[in-house]
């Protein structure tokens, strides 16, 4: 048996950022020698950024990656080290993950298995790699093997499953428990969703029980690349008397550029060959040190509710103030512009701009948060609070007291630079103009959708100006409910560069505030502001006062629309087991309502996938999403679903 001290470093990259990437590893480097390790696991395409998408397929996105990979080799004199980078071979390109040796490249394991489901579109970019297979190819003058590879450093074999490889049912290690591979090493770029934390923990266990190895799983971190949010997941795990057992895990979703798990394992030496693994086995000469620390977990060790035991909200509120931060830091904004309405979907987007400062502050402190923001200094949280958002509350002649002394209640309690401004006089004037053309007045009785639309529509030249002013990012409100229907007025409440709720249904948004204003994270407390928004029925007010506009009754109750989606769009079912099952799951309401509003769902998911095709980028942060650019593709003109929706007519 060898003593190895191993690390996984999670990464917070951003694409083709070549040297603010090389800073991070390098930075990761020193960390993980710090605490003694030898071997040390990065994430996925590290070096490029896992989002590059097309440009993965430009010549020089490969070619400055090798570049990077010969600047980075001595940093690992000492060190046995992984980094994942796009390799191109032959005419085609290939997700690998290089293992230097003690400042030497000694070979590109290149991923046999390609993410191509949900937001993944691993198969556009590259090709995957061929079982059994070995090539070589020159890099810095020296011949490289390139292929599928077994290591064998200072007499330990190791193995890599690259992230996908490990969730198909053929994983290459079961041919690793057969060749005496004593560590496999995942490097991943595993995007953020509810639940999914415990699922990949399992993968590691399951990977340890069933190839008797130990198992070093690191994964990427942050927003890299606008979309998708990575939750820096680092599992160290080995087998013991009592089955696999993790020894290691890193604090989830943090703010830093990067966190470490780090562990002492005893690992058997070179086993048995076998004459078809014997070829694919690349040796390289080193020497473990002597001296290893016998303690096995370095640095802080993650709180219950960083490690898996989170509830949806807490995790909500987590991943999305982080996302937050990173496209400030990285789109090099100044702040955060919200049209604060006084109703939940803007309410909710202020909060987690709160809840990023409030995170990140108390993590990385008040010089650190400001510094990897690039911000002006701030004496405390409520002054920075201040500096990065802006409210705006824009009434017309429909806005109501309520809606106006709530956004003044949260704007209050989340510190931050409040105004109001009367836009009616606009409005007014927009309806003027048109009366003018058409040459007669317009009326609510006819002339109801333009009616709304002009004021909502007003709102955004305002907010969009001051962002401008100030070098702030407007974000828009509208979540994934609105999203599926069309619920939204294109160029008004969808006005902005990012749309934070966006992956978010109503339903669990409203939850959510509940729980922020009730019980709330450790680091902020509840905010007890929120009540006058929760208290309201959700409402546009867009029609006069006296016609009591809500939402739900302008489409249907939420928790039924939700339901239906989630069957329609996710669960690809169809319209006949859709209304069955929404008969069955809400008996609360009438058959024929139900009727009505499954035709009314899928009537209008079909018009209106123009407006998802012209939304604000919006987070992803659950395993299926209405984002064209992410998971649902649907074209923009269609049959309208309408000899299905004639099909429930007939029932």
């Amino acid at each position: 048996m060898t003593k190895v001290r191993v690390a996984a470093v999670p990464l917070n990259q951003t694409p083709l950022d070549w040297d603010g990437n090389l800073q991070n590893v390098r930075a990761g480097l020193f960390a993980a020698r710090q605490a003694g390790a030898s071997i040390v696991c990065m994430p996925e395409l590290c070096l490029s950024g896992y989002g590059c998408e097309d440009a993965f397929l430009w010549p020089g996105t490969t070619e400055t990656a090798l570049q990077v990979l010969q600047e980075l080799v001595p940093d690992t004199k000492g060190l046995v080290v992984s980094v994942g980078m796009p390799v191109s071979f032959e005419g085609s390109v290939y997700n690998c993950a290089a293992l230097l040796v003690d400042g030497r490249l000694i070979g590109l394991v290149a991923k046999r298995h390609l993410a191509g489901e949900g937001l993944h579109y691993e198969p556009r970019w590259f090709q995957p790699w061929s079982r059994g297979v070995l090539r070589h190819l020159t890099i810095g003058g020296e011949r490289i093997p390139l292929g599928d590879i077994i290591f064998e450093v200072g007499g330990v074999r190791i193995g890599f499953e690259i992230c996908e490889d490990a969730w198909v049912e053929e994983r290459p290690g079961f041919e690793f428990s057969r060749a005496g591979v004593a560590l496999v090493l995942n490097p991943s770029a595993s995007h953020f969703a509810f639940g999914k934390h415990e699922i990949r923990r399992n993968i590691v266990l399951s990977g340890v029980r069933d190839f008797g190895v130990a198992y070093v799983y690191c994964n990427l971190l942050g927003n890299e690349a606008g979309r998708a949010i990575y939750d820096g997941d680092a599992i160290i795990a080995q087998p013991s008397a009592t089955g696999p057992l993790v020894v290691a895990e890193t604090r989830r979703l943090s703010f830093r550029a990067h966190t470490l798990a780090c562990a002492t394992l005893e690992l058997p030496e070179k086993g048995p060959d076998s004459q078809h693994l014997a070829r694919q086995v690349v040796s390289a000469s080193y020497e473990f040190p002597r001296e290893v620390p016998s303690y096995v977990v370095s640095g802080r060790v993650p709180e219950a509710n960083e490690r898996g035991e989170i509830s949806k909200e807490t995790a909500l509120a987590r991943v999305l103030s982080l996302g937050l931060f990173d496209y400030l830091r990285k789109s090099g904004a100044q702040g955060f512009v919200v049209s604060l309405s006084g109703g939940a979907d803007s309410a909710a987007v202020a909060v987690l701009v709160w809840l990023m400062v409030k995170l990140g502050w108390e993590e990385l402190g008040s010089e650190a948060f400001i510094d990897r923001a690039n911000l002006s200094p701030a004496k405390n949280v409520q002054e920075l609070c201040r500096s990065l958002l802006l409210t705006v509350y824009q009434a017309t002649n429909n806005s109501s007291d309520v809606t106006r002394q709530a956004a003044r209640s949260v704007a209050g309690a989340l510190s931050s630079q409040h105004h109001e401004l009367d836009v009616e006089p606009l409005s007014a004037a927009y309806r003027a103009l048109c009366e003018g053309v058409i040459g007669r007045p317009l009326r609510w009785e006819v002339d109801d959708l333009a009616l709304q639309n002009i004021q909502a529509r007003v709102r955004a030249p305002s907010v969009w100006m001051l962002a401008n002013i100030y070098e702030k990012l407007l974000l828009s409100t509208s979540n994934r409910s609105e999203a599926a229907v069309g619920y939204a007025t294109m160029d008004g409440d969808t006005a902005g560069g990012l749309c934070p709720v966006g992956g978010i249904d109503k339903a669990f948004l409203l939850k959510w505030l509940s729980y922020m204003e009730t019980v709330g994270l450790p680091e902020s407390g509840p905010i007890p502001a929120l009540s006058v928004v929760i208290a309201q029925a959700p409402t546009a007010e867009l029609r006069p006062k006296a016609r009591l506009q809500t939402d739900e009754a302008d489409l249907m109750p939420y928790e039924v629309l939700d339901g239906i989606e989630q069957l329609a769009i996710i669960e690809r079912r169809p319209i006949s087991d859709v209304l069955h099952e929404v008969t069955l799951r809400f008996e609360q309401y009438s058959k024929e309502d139900l009727k009505l509003w499954v035709e009314r769902f899928y009537r209008l998911f079909a018009q209106n996938q123009w407006k998802r095709e012209r939304y604000a980028p919006s987070f992803h942060v659950d395993d299926a999403n209405l984002d064209p650019k992410t998971w649902c593709r649907f074209p923009i003109l269609s049959g309208g679903f309408r000899r299905e929706i004639r099909s429930l007519e007939k029932k």
